[in-house]
């Protein structure tokens, strides 16, 4: 295609940038006219910062995207919004610490096809495992050695920095649900003891500014955190990497599915008619529905608002387990948006944003 064709689009993106930072997706992206420059931040960095000069942005879930989407109508500059995928928060960590948590009763596995008996996830007991945490029980209390590991640590997962990410936030929404009861606080005043509350849960060890997943994929992330909160996606891109560069799963690194889920809609924001143009490419395009699939993504049917089942066979055809939800697990609700914010700032220490530059 001529140059004088191709579109660059500037766009601001959080975790969700592997997906158009994926060789054959900017293919696919090209032939279309397209060419996307990411600046990439946390989603909440996205959110609170200038957009001026952007086609797209692009932060991880909805609460970020609301408050973009929410500026920009007040502002009477209303915008289009789009769902080409979904993706679950997850807890990674490692096989010795899962099989620790199911002897205590508080994780147990998904019996779907596990290669060799060693199943890839397991469904966690959040109120269980948050009990542990709340009760400063350490690895060493429930019997970690006996699975040759010495870890004398707090139980605790680690998020991203709060401040800046989504998942850290959504996580934050999720431990508030369970401990207050299942259920989302109501005023500010209830959000902000509640916030409290449950800071020590979230914050036990620092806040990391990392991305969790390149720690826990990382060849020192069982010594660094041995549970760490990010996207499916994730760790299913590098399951199926694994499997095509080694001929099998990674049977050490396992998921925890909270028995409490909350699934993450990441919206991609259009601020612009270009940007609206790639929004609708990458939710109606079958050959990038097709490319988000296989790079661990949930795509989303464009037209019955449902969730595909296209990964789970993807999966299976390559003989990786496919990780399975239960009917039975509790949908978890985040606060509304100004109640959420307020908790990220008391349990994060959150600074005031700073205005971009560009």
């Amino acid at each position: 295609m001529p140059l004088d064709r191709v579109v660059t689009i500037e766009a601001k993106m959080a975790s969700k940038r592997d997906f158009f930072e994926d060789p054959e997706v900017r293919r696919i992206l090209m032939e279309h006219g397209f060419r996307v420059h990411i600046t990439n931040m946390g989603s909440r960095d996205i959110a609170n910062q200038d957009v001026e000069g952007y086609d797209v942005v692009f932060p991880s879930g909805q609460p970020a995207a609301d408050l973009i989407t929410n500026k920009r109508a007040k502002a009477g500059n209303p915008v289009l919004t789009y769902r080409p995928f979904v993706s679950p928060i997850v807890l990674g960590t490692y096989r010795a610490y899962a099989e620790t948590l199911k002897d205590a009763g508080v994780a147990e596995p998904q019996r779907n096809g596990g290669v060799g008996g060693k199943p890839l996830y397991y469904t966690l007991n959040m109120a269980k495992f948050l009990t542990l945490t709340a009760d400063g029980r350490r690895w060493e209390n429930i019997g970690i050695r006996k699975h040759g590991v010495r870890n004398g640590n707090k139980i605790l997962a680690q998020t991203s920095n709060i401040c800046q990410a989504n998942s850290g936030g959504t996580y934050l929404g999720l431990v508030a649900f369970v401990r207050h009861g299942n259920d989302a606080p109501n005023g500010t005043r209830e959000a902000e003891e509640l916030a409290r509350k449950i800071k020590p849960l979230l914050v036990e060890q620092g806040l990391p500014s990392a991305e969790m997943a390149e720690t826990y994929l990382s060849p020192n992330g069982k010594s660094i955190s041995p549970i760490a909160v990010f996207y499916e996606h994730q760790y299913l891109a590098h399951q199926i990497r694994h499997q095509k560069a080694k001929g099998g799963p990674d049977t050490d690194r396992v998921l925890l599915y909270p028995d409490t889920r909350f699934v993450t809609e990441p919206q991609l924001v259009a601020l612009t008619k270009d940007g609206e143009r790639l929004g609708r490419l990458v939710t109606g395009n079958p050959e990038l529905q097709a490319r988000a699939v296989e790079l661990g993504f949930r795509p989303r049917d464009a037209t019955a608002d449902e969730m595909s089942d296209q990964l789970a066979k993807f999966l299976t055809d390559r003989r990786i387990q496919a990780p399975v939800t239960s009917a039975d697990d509790t949908k978890a609700v985040l606060p509304s948006l100004s109640v959420l914010e307020r908790m990220i700032q008391i349990v994060g220490d959150c600074p005031e944003q700073q205005k971009d530059p560009k």
